[in-house]
């Protein structure tokens, strides 16, 4: 059994996140953390959670806090805490305002809670895992962010619809940021495990299209009602649910990469990982030229970011 720490359970994704992991079963104890004069805020959301759980008949030992060394002994500790995103804001304006955030917590983190893994959701989050993995001194394996996992989510929702069959028959990915330079493998995705281009109908796929609907997926909903909160909240714990089974599923994740895709590497961004109680494990791919050249791309422009962001980080620390 483990015990899940939520950094940032005051907001909307910290609290939803709260309860879908509140349902997996191998969930014992969790504790919310929010910041100090936010304590009213931290025992209601506690109330409603456990009333939640008496009506679903889940065990789970709930507690709040503001101090972030409670957080010892976590097994799986989420970090959502930041700034959200406003209408019409890419992820990458909040990056030196989370990463003040970011670098503190995870200071804090690699001290009281070595043995954790660590799980950033705070956007922009190939950049704050970065951060993450600097300030909190974890290993590579015991630090990983969101990525591109639900972005791979979206994509199969909308090539699921397109073909009109259910979504557990199509698998696909969506590889490099989070963001604006995302990358789709058409060449690994497959429908009743046929390969897409070997379906006749592929030629009329809307592909363009579609990315452009997932690469703004979070701005719409952001604009339509105020913030994303069911899907990141769902995402979240298909991970921890793989992470605590230790399932050995491959996800697509941002994680610390080296030379597992075509010898790029040297930065935290979204590629397929396997993940289990030990951590998370990039997996070695080969890609089509054309999703290398957009990887690559990604990747100096996540690099990039990600350097710049740490240097304005020490000039202020």
């Amino acid at each position: 059994m483990a015990k899940v720490t939520i950094i940032g359970a005051t907001g909307n994704v910290g609290m939803f996140a709260a309860h879908t992991v509140s349902e997996i079963p191998y969930v014992s104890e969790m504790l919310l953390i929010g910041k100090p004069g936010r304590e009213d805020f931290l025992v209601g959301c506690c109330h409603d959670l456990s009333d939640s759980f008496a009506a679903r008949g889940t065990h789970v030992r709930l507690s709040y806090s503001t101090c972030l060394t409670d957080a010892e002994d976590s097994d799986v500790i989420i970090c959502t805490a930041g700034v959200p995103r406003k209408p019409d804001q890419d992820r990458n304006d909040l990056a030196l305002e989370n990463a003040r955030v970011v670098a503190g917590t995870a200071e804090i983190i690699g001290r009281c809670s070595p043995d954790a893994i660590l799980f950033m959701v705070t956007n922009p989050v190939d950049v704050m895992t970065a951060v993450a993995l600097k300030y909190s001194g974890l290993q590579p394996k015991r630090v990983f962010g969101l990525g591109t996992h639900l972005d791979s989510m979206r994509l199969k929702s909308l090539i699921a619809r397109y073909f009109r069959v259910h979504v557990s028959e199509v698998h696909t990915r969506i590889i490099g940021e989070h963001g604006e330079s995302m990358v789709p493998l058409w060449s690994a995705t497959t429908i009743g495990g046929i390969q897409i281009h070997n379906l006749p109908t592929f030629s009329g796929l809307p592909a363009r299209e579609m990315i452009d609907t997932v690469r703004t997926s979070g701005q719409a909903i952001i604009r339509d009602k105020g913030s994303t909160i069911y899907g990141p909240g769902e995402a979240i714990a298909t991970l921890v649910r793989t992470i605590l089974g230790d399932e050995n599923r491959i996800l697509t994740v941002s994680s610390y990469i080296t030379s597992e895709v075509h010898e790029i590497g040297d930065v935290c961004i979204g590629v397929p990982a396997r993940l289990n109680r030990d951590g998370i494990f990039p997996v070695p791919i080969r890609l089509q030229d054309d999703e290398v050249t957009g990887f690559r791309e990604s990747v100096q422009r996540i690099r990039a970011i990600t350097a710049e962001v740490i240097e304005r980080l020490e000039e202020t620390r």
